[in-house]
């Protein structure tokens, strides 16, 4: 009896490490995915907008 309690404490013990281990890692993926992100908008030129006349309303 003492056994079965002390193997089902390690294998929570060991799900618990499991579970915190894949979390972190899940948060430094999207924290890096959310710096790529912001290095590819930096990288975007900044566009002005279209300049007046260069359209032509089609739908008037």
């Amino acid at each position: 009896m003492m056994e079965s309690i002390a193997s089902m404490a390690m294998g929570m013990s060991a799900a618990s490490f499991a579970t915190n281990y894949s979390m972190a890692v899940t948060k430094k993926m999207m924290d890096t995915q959310e710096l790529a992100g912001q290095e590819l908008l930096n990288m975007l030129p900044d566009v002005a907008g279209p300049a007046k006349g260069q359209f032509i309303d089609t739908y008037a």
